[in-house]
């Protein structure tokens, strides 16, 4: 039998012998907890931006990470 067909029948043969899947493990972020005390300060402290101010669209962001690790558990 040439080398080469060895090679792959023996990749093949020990390739069954795996005993774990190929998906690696996905650890899930905790998610912090607010207060209700937090939040309302957060709100207030929104409110308080001009139209447009970045923070806006980075705290958008955050909203969806924080809906992902939920998401993840």
């Amino acid at each position: 039998m040439p080398l080469p067909a060895v090679l792959l029948i023996g990749t093949l043969w020990l390739n069954g012998c795996a005993t774990a899947g190929s998906e690696a493990a996905i650890a899930c972020p905790p998610v912090v907890t607010y207060s209700r005390a937090d939040q309302t300060r957060a709100v207030d402290e929104i409110a308080a931006l001009p139209d447009g101010a970045m923070i806006l669209r980075m705290l958008s962001d955050y909203a969806v990470l924080r809906d992902q690790a939920r998401a993840c558990r």
